[in-house]
Formats: structure tokens, C-alpha cells, sequence
């Protein structure tokens, strides 16, 4: 019987809640679980209290965007149903404002990134050659040392 691990179970389980809302037949498909696994384990899931529960990023998002426009009474009744305190929300909100405010020129371009992989080649390249010379001249190094050796101590015997 396979086993599987609380994150792969809680990742089944979020494309079966909203935002997303999957069908089951769908999911079992898609993560190769029997139809009857995944209804245990959203039933599970259910079972516990909802600030157990794990938010993933879309769902973080679209509960920002469902409460952006409620007043506090609103929001608040939202929460209490939802299991999520205000102040969650409102650090999802700036977490996704952060992101969103991070300008596109920060971000490597997929030609730089390219460049950037073709430089460290190079560079590793470089490096493993370097290492191969000086391990060359250690060994050399010794070796050269044993013959002075073996030749002092020929002319110390005679």
C-alpha cells in the first residue's frame, strides 16, 4: 500500500476546495490516487477545525480579492467562517503587494539567465582544469622530494 505525505495530501485536497473546486474524478486522474483515497482525505480535511486548515497561494489570493471590497463588519463575518484571522489577511495582502511592486527589470531575463548559466559553465570549467594542474604539480612536488631523498642518502652511505 502507498503511503503519502501530509503535503502531497493537502495539495490533492486544495484543487477539491475553493478557489479552484476540482472535480474528484478529475484529481484522482491528475495525482494518480483512487477517487475513494482523495474523499477520505478531503473528508479529513474537513473534519479538522478550519485554522488547521493549509491556505495555498491561489486561495491566499482570491480571499484577498473576495474581501478587498467588504467593510469590517463584512470581512470579519467572512473570516470567523473561513477560520482566518483579519491580520492574515491583511499580510496576504501585503505579501502580494510586495510582489506585485517588485519591478520587472529586477527579474532576470530569460537571455540573461542563459548568459548567466553559460558564464557559471565556464567558470566550473575553469576551476576543474586549475585543479587538475595543481594536483599535477603537488605530485610532482613529491615525487621530486622522494629522489632528493633517495639520493642523499646513497651519498651519506658510501
Amino acid at each position: 500500500m502507498a503511503r503519502y505525505g501530509q503535503g502531497f495530501k493537502d495539495r490533492a485536497v486544495a484543487r477539491l476546495l475553493p478557489p479552484q473546486s476540482a472535480s474528484v474524478d478529475e484529481v484522482a486522474r491528475e495525482v494518480g490516487v483512487g477517487a475513494q483515497t482523495l474523499q477520505r482525505w478531503l473528508g479529513d480535511a474537513l473534519s479538522r477545525p478550519a485554522r488547521e486548515r493549509a491556505w495555498t497561494a491561489p486561495a491566499r489570493l482570491e480571499a484577498v480579492i473576495t474581501t478587498a471590497s467588504m467593510d469590517e463588519a463584512a470581512r470579519g463575518a467572512w473570516c470567523r467562517e473561513h477560520g482566518v484571522y483579519p491580520q492574515q489577511l491583511a499580510q496576504w495582502r501585503d505579501s502580494a503587494t510586495q510582489a506585485l511592486a517588485q519591478p520587472e527589470e529586477a527579474r532576470a531575463s530569460p537571455q540573461q539567465t542563459r548568459h548567466d548559466r553559460r558564464r557559471i559553465k565556464e567558470l566550473e570549467r575553469e576551476v576543474h582544469r586549475k585543479d587538475r594542474a595543481l594536483a599535477e604539480t603537488a605530485a610532482l612536488l613529491v615525487l621530486s622530494r622522494k629522489l632528493e631523498a633517495v639520493f642523499n642518502n646513497k651519498g651519506e652511505a658510501e
